[in-house]
């Protein structure tokens, strides 16, 4: 067992220079279960090295598939033939992100099992989005203990309706589809940038997939899907938007390079209603040829609550994921800013550890809370919320607090975010990692 992470954070220090953005978590978990349909080798540049990734692969190292390294570019190779009985389920157990093995692994094996998985623990979060989509094409997914059962009888093409436009529910039936022969439409489907990433992936591999960026999907699949192909991982929002947070609640100007625009555009709004300025400095195209990148340069503002709630919503609505760090965000704006968490039943409570660093919130239920400022915030001893979001707008909080923080149990940060501490620390924070 690996040994606990902690951060030790001396606070209140300005930040300064520039920082560049990482690729995506979700997509690189996104692609690393799409890569699972194509018989040829896949190389993916620009992989994150983070948790939530060595779990996946290691799931895939434990069924047969060679993986390597060289720096950031990951080459995939599949087996003739999958291994399901010797999968590692104590890494598939650690991952939400295995649920959409069953979109891809189901054109190679009529049925096999996938544990119940983890990741953040944010309320209840059902599975019914992926078995009603995948129940469309002829696959069923059934629960039993500990792990899912799935099977296929005979897998057609069809025209379904997403019960939830959720992201790797997406994802599990674009993937269902790309594998089958005929036309296949998906309406209602997630539009966000981990599902771009994969329709992307899936057309260089000759799967034909019109209205990518859309809410509906037409995509004629193929039998056999067997081609060596690269692929380079787009950049992340909530990269973007930790650091965007991270200079406003520090009140300082820095320069954060390579920010997925099409992703922020509603985000950075939102921002200068509440007084937030900003300069875009220059503006191009990612590695992949699709997604559209600025530099931005923030300046230090005063801040004033939002004059209306603020909740996210699928693409292109705020990302759902971007909403906390408007609570940490809120805690340094004049008046009251309210903040609606609909998604998640249990993600608001986990907002108000932040007045143990001296926020001043008020939770009014499970899904909203009330965040009242400017505050002044102090040093204190906390371990991170089993939850990615939560974890990093206290480590955010505490940059900005007087005095010597620590912030335990940090794997719920690196699980989502590559050497965080030096990155901070280049940009003039004091963050220390230690182990105990």
């Amino acid at each position: 067992m690996q040994p606990q992470l902690h951060f030790r954070i001396t606070g209140g220090k300005k930040l300064h220079g520039e920082i560049t953005i990482n690729s995506s978590k979700n997509g690189a978990v996104g692609l690393l279960c799409a890569s699972l349909i194509n018989r040829g080798t896949t190389t993916l540049k620009r992989m994150p090295k983070i948790e939530e990734v060595y779990r996946i692969l290691e799931v895939l190292n434990s069924i047969g598939v060679q993986t390597s390294w060289d720096d950031h570019t990951l080459t995939i190779t599949p087996p003739k033939k999958f291994s399901m009985e010797k999968m590692d389920i104590a890494s598939a157990e650690r991952t939400r992100s295995i649920v959409m093995f069953a979109g891809s692994l189901i054109h190679a094996l009529p049925h096999f099992k996938i544990p119940q998985a983890g990741g953040c623990k944010l309320g209840s979060r059902t599975i019914r989005p992926h078995m009603y989509a995948l129940g469309n094409f002829g696959i069923d997914i059934a629960p039993g203990g500990s792990a899912w059962s799935v099977s296929r009888s005979k897998l057609a093409p069809a025209e379904i309706l997403m019960y939830e436009s959720g992201d790797t529910a997406t994802i599990n039936a674009i993937l269902a589809a790309a594998g089958i022969p005929g036309k296949s439409v998906i309406k209602y489907a997630s539009a966000n940038y981990q599902v771009q990433d994969v329709c992307e992936y899936l057309s260089l591999l000759g799967v034909q997939i019109d209205g990518i960026g859309t809410t509906t999907l037409t995509i004629k699949g193929k039998k056999n899907i067997d081609k060596n192909i690269s692929y380079s991982v787009s950049e992340d929002p909530t990269d973007a938007m930790f650091f965007l947070a991270a200079a406003i609640v520090t009140r300082s100007s820095i320069t954060i390079k390579r920010v997925p625009i099409d992703f922020m555009e509603l985000e950075l709004l939102k921002l200068v209603v509440m007084g937030f300025r900003y300069d875009i400095l220059k503006r191009y195209k990612g590695e992949n040829g699709k997604v559209k990148l600025v530099d931005i340069k923030t300046h230090v503002t005063k801040l004033i609550a939002s004059p209306e709630k603020l909740y996210g919503r699928p693409y292109p609505g705020l990302n759902i994921d971007n909403l906390p760090f408007f609570v940490v965000i809120a805690t340094q704006a004049k008046g009251t800013t309210l903040i609606h968490d609909w998604a998640y039943e249990k993600r608001a409570l986990y907002f108000t550890e932040l007045d143990k660093l001296g926020a001043n919130t008020a939770l009014a239920d499970p899904h909203r809370v009330f965040v009242t400022g400017p505050t002044p915030l102090h040093a204190a001893d906390l371990t991170c919320p089993p939850a990615l979001r939560p974890a990093t707008i206290l480590l955010i909080a505490m940059l900005a607090s007087k005095g010597t923080s620590t912030l335990r149990n940090i794997y719920s940060i690196n699980r989502g975010y590559e050497d965080l501490a030096d990155k901070l620390s280049k940009l003039g924070a004091s963050v220390q990692v230690f182990e105990g």
